[in-house]
C-alpha cells in the first residue's frame, strides 16, 4: 500500500506543475544575466481606469457621472378634456424632455374663471417638494398686452402662466422670491411665432418643460420683473368687533359644502365647543344671499340628516354643510372673491 501513496503523491505533483507552469511564464522577465524573474501581471486593457485610457474616456466617464436635475411638471387648465389642448400641451412639453414627469392638477376649472384656478393652485401647491412647476392657463386675455411670467416662490416652487391673478393667491401664501418676464425670443415653442391665440402651449408648457427638465435655469427665463403679481382683491379672513369674516372661495363641487378662508388657528380665538351654535350670513357682494344658525360639529354625524352644521374641512378652513345634501344648492350660495361670509357666536 505503501508503493500506492507514492504513486499518487507523484502524480499530484507533476500535476500541479503542469497548471503553473503557463502562469509562471506569462509573468517572467529578464534579469539581464539570462536568469528569468517572475513579473507582476498587468491588468487588461479594459480594467484600466478611465483616466489612464486617454481624454476620451474621461469625457465619456465625466458625462456618464453628470445627472440632469428633473423636478415635476404640473399642468392647469379650463380647457377641458373633450379636445386636444392638454394633448397638445402635453406634447409641447414631451418633445422638450422625453423623461420629463408630467401630472394633472385639473382642466376642469369653469372657463374664465381666474380666481377658481388661483385657488386650485393655493389648495395644492405646498404638498408638493420645492423645486416644482406649476403651469397654470386660465387665460381670458389671451393675445393682449398681460404679462407672460415666471414666479418663483420664497419656498422655491415656480408658477408659469399669464399674471393675471392666477398667482396671487400663491404669491400671498408662499411669499414671492422674484418675478421673471418670459422672453419669447428665446422661450417659445420654434414656429409658433405667428399664433396669438394659444400660449399656453407655444409659450407656457414650452418654457414650464424647459424649467423643469432643467435645460435652463430661473434666470435664464427673461428679465426680472418687480417682485409682485396681479391678485384679485377678496375678504381676508379677520374677527372684528365680535364678528368673524371671511371669503367664500371655493365649493366642494362633489357635495355642495361651503369653504371659507377662516382658518382654525382665527376660529379658536373663541375656544368654542362642539354644539356650540353660530348665527350665519352670507353675502353675494353686498346682497344677503343666506342667514341661520348653525351648529359647530366634529363632523357630518354629529347632527341629524338634512341639518346644516359647521366643521372644518380637510385644509382646516371652517366650513358649512348640510348632512346627506348639498348646502350650496339649497341656499343658492356660490364661491369667488365676490362672496363673504359673517359668523357670530350665539351666547347662551
Amino acid at each position: 500500500m505503501q508503493w500506492k501513496r507514492l504513486v499518487f503523491t507523484a502524480l499530484a505533483l507533476v500535476l500541479v506543475v503542469v497548471l503553473i507552469q503557463p502562469a509562471f511564464a506569462s509573468t517572467a522577465g529578464n534579469d539581464g544575466q539570462g536568469n528569468q524573474t517572475a513579473q507582476p501581471v498587468q491588468p487588461a486593457p479594459s480594467d484600466l481606469p478611465a483616466s489612464s485610457a486617454g481624454n476620451q474616456g474621461v469625457a465619456e466617464e465625466q458625462i456618464q457621472m453628470k445627472k440632469v436635475e428633473r423636478n415635476a411638471l404640473v399642468l392647469q387648465s379650463d380647457f377641458g378634456l373633450k379636445d386636444g389642448a392638454v394633448s397638445a400641451m402635453k406634447g409641447v412639453a414631451f418633445g422638450v424632455d422625453r423623461e420629463l414627469a408630467m401630472f394633472d392638477l385639473t382642466h376642469e376649472i369653469p372657463a374664465y374663471d381666474i380666481w377658481e384656478g388661483a385657488y386650485r393652485l393655493m389648495q395644492t401647491a405646498s404638498y408638493w417638494p420645492a423645486g416644482t412647476v406649476f403651469v397654470s392657463v386660465v387665460d381670458p386675455g389671451v393675445g393682449t398686452e398681460r404679462s407672460s411670467i415666471v414666479l418663483k416662490t420664497k419656498t422655491g416652487h415656480y408658477f408659469v402662466g399669464p399674471d393675471n391673478g392666477s398667482f396671487g393667491l400663491v404669491a400671498e401664501s408662499m411669499g414671492v422670491e422674484a418675478v421673471r418676464q418670459i422672453d419669447e425670443t428665446k422661450n417659445r415653442l420654434e414656429g409658433s411665432e405667428e399664433s396669438y391665440t394659444f400660449h399656453g402651449r407655444d409659450v407656457y408648457a414650452y418654457t414650464g418643460a424647459r424649467l423643469a427638465s432643467g435645460q435652463i435655469s430661473f434666470e435664464e427665463v427673461g428679465p426680472l420683473l418687480e417682485a409682485k403679481v396681479t391678485a384679485i382683491p377678496y375678504q381676508k379672513a379677520e374677527l372684528k368687533n365680535g364678528v368673524f369674516k371671511g371669503n367664500i372661495p371655493i365649493l366642494d363641487i362633489q357635495y355642495g359644502n361651503v369653504w371659507t378662508n377662516i382658518d382654525k388657528k382665527l376660529f379658536d380665538q373663541w375656544k368654542p365647543q362642539y354644539g356650540d351654535q353660530f348665527l350665519v350670513k352670507i353675502y353675494h357682494e353686498k346682497a344677503l344671499i343666506y342667514e341661520g344658525t348653525i351648529p359647530y360639529q366634529y363632523s357630518f354625524g354629529g347632527v341629524e340628516e338634512g341639518e346644516p352644521l359647521l366643521y372644518f374641512n380637510s385644509l382646516m378652513n371652517l366650513s358649512l354643510a348640510i348632512n346627506m345634501d348639498n348646502f350650496a344648492a339649497v341656499h343658492q350660495v356660490g364661491s369667488g372673491a365676490e362672496w363673504s361670509i359673517e359668523i357670530t357666536k350665539i351666547k347662551k
